[in-house]
């Protein structure tokens, strides 16, 4: 592979073989920009986060496997192994913040411009298997003793967890001892899974388009049809009644409006107010009038009492009435009355 990109290498005409590589008679480096800073024991890496932090200009959270380019130096040694630190800016603002590799705790630590997130737990207290440490090692290999007590405990865990561990066993080799029924069995749950989400994408589409909206719409629940069965949504006519109730109106409703007002816009003639206002009938108005004969004037005197009586409340009753209304009263019709004691001549 070397020969091969080698040979791809374009080589001006005045190069020299003796100067050494391309690179030297180039004067460049082979890692280009990741080795500008290599005079100073600078050399750009791309590093990767090795867990969550906070970052203390932005107070963002930063996750752990975010990728920077970040400055490399060596900063010492812990025995044979060196220790790196590692200098970085933050994407999210303008800090910079730096990270050590920690060789004696197989960690790293911060050492300014971030604080990192305790994910930290005792790995003896969830049945985690630990590394004897260096001092735990030793010793095993120095003290007979203290290598008799650990490896009594250790057989005292393991009788603890043997029960633990055939129950898991035993559950493993009875759910996938039969490769093929468990695969089987895993298709047909994700088939039908699968059913049920592509129905829930169809009802919510249609849903969606029929209100107009582009949202995500959750997962249907007891308590949402609960809620939504004590909602009542429709309106309390349909649009055929109101439309039917509209034409109603139009039609009793007069086509021409009243010189008097007494119509309303839809509901015709008001009753009271007609009555109130028309004027009260007598015989004046009706034109009737009635002339009595001189013969029977004695025996008739009490009729022509009441009568006047009669017509001095209708001229009490018609005293505002106009110059128009009397002379209408002079083409009216005039019925002539003759009260006679035998009633032969009356008419």
């Amino acid at each position: 592979m070397g020969e091969r990109k080698g040979q791809n290498l374009y080589y001006p005409p005045d190069y020299d073989p003796k100067v050494g590589g391309l690179n030297k008679f180039m004067g460049t480096h082979a890692l280009r920009e990741r080795a500008r800073k290599l005079h100073m024991g600078i050399l750009i890496i791309r590093f990767e986060m090795p867990y969550n932090i906070w970052c203390d200009g932005c107070k963002n959270h930063i996750g752990m496997g975010v990728r920077y380019n970040a400055e490399k130096t060596k900063i010492g040694m812990y025995y044979s192994t060196p220790v790196y630190q590692f200098r970085m800016k933050c994407h999210l603002c303008d800090n910079h913040f730096e990270i050590k590799t920690d060789p004696a705790n197989l960690d790293y630590v911060i050492v300014s411009g971030a604080r990192r997130q305790e994910n930290r737990w005792d790995p003896t207290e969830n049945g985690q298997i630990v590394p004897d440490t260096k001092e735990t090692q030793k010793r095993l290999f120095d003290d007979a003793m203290f290598k008799l007590e650990h490896k009594t405990g250790d057989e005292d865990t393991s009788k603890l967890a043997k029960p633990r561990l055939g129950l898991l066993v035993g559950r493993n080799e009875m759910v996938w001892k039969d490769d093929y029924e468990a695969n089987c069995a895993l298709r047909r749950k994700f088939r039908k899974r699968r059913k049920e989400l592509e129905e829930s994408a169809v009802n919510d589409g249609l849903i969606l388009a029929k209100s107009s909206l582009n949202i995500n719409l959750l997962p249907e629940t007891e308590e949402d049809k609960n809620m939504a069965a004590l909602l009542a949504l429709r309106p309390s006519r349909t649009i055929e009644e109101k439309q039917s109730a509209v034409r109603s109106k139009i039609i009793n409703s007069p086509a021409l409006p009243s010189s008097k007002g007494l119509l309303t816009s839809f509901g015709g003639l008001k009753k009271e107010e007609s009555l109130s206002k028309a004027a009260p009938l007598t015989r004046n108005s009706l034109g009737i009038t009635i002339k009595r004969s001189k013969r029977n004037e004695n025996s008739d005197c009490s009729d022509t009492k009441s009568i006047e009586n009669e017509d001095l409340v209708s001229k009490d009753k018609l005293d505002n009435s106009t110059e128009s209304e009397t002379t209408k009263n002079e083409n009216k019709v005039s019925l002539v009355c003759d009260y006679s004691s035998s009633g032969e001549d009356g008419d």
